[in-house]
């Protein structure tokens, strides 16, 4: 199976963002849209409601799972095998 990780603070999420996802659910078997929380950034939206956008707008993607996540990227990706 392959697995891909989409990274970012996504804050907010953008038809940009979308189009990204949408090109790697036609490449991958499954997909992880990862809201990283980024203790450098001020944002617009707290961490539930980017979730919430991200979830809606991905929602007609079957093997897109929007979750969040913090600390270090490599270590997410190691978790998700």
């Amino acid at each position: 199976m392959k697995i891909c990780v989409v990274p970012g603070s996504f804050d907010p999420f953008t038809i940009g963002h979308l189009d990204i996802v949408e090109r790697a659910s036609k490449m991958f078997d499954k997909v992880y849209v990862a809201i990283m929380i980024n203790s450098n950034k001020t944002g617009t939206f707290d961490l539930a409601t980017r979730k919430k956008i991200a979830e809606v707008s991905c929602g007609d993607l079957a093997n897109v799972t929007v979750i969040t996540a913090e600390g270090l990227l490599v270590d997410l990706c190691s978790a998700l095998g």
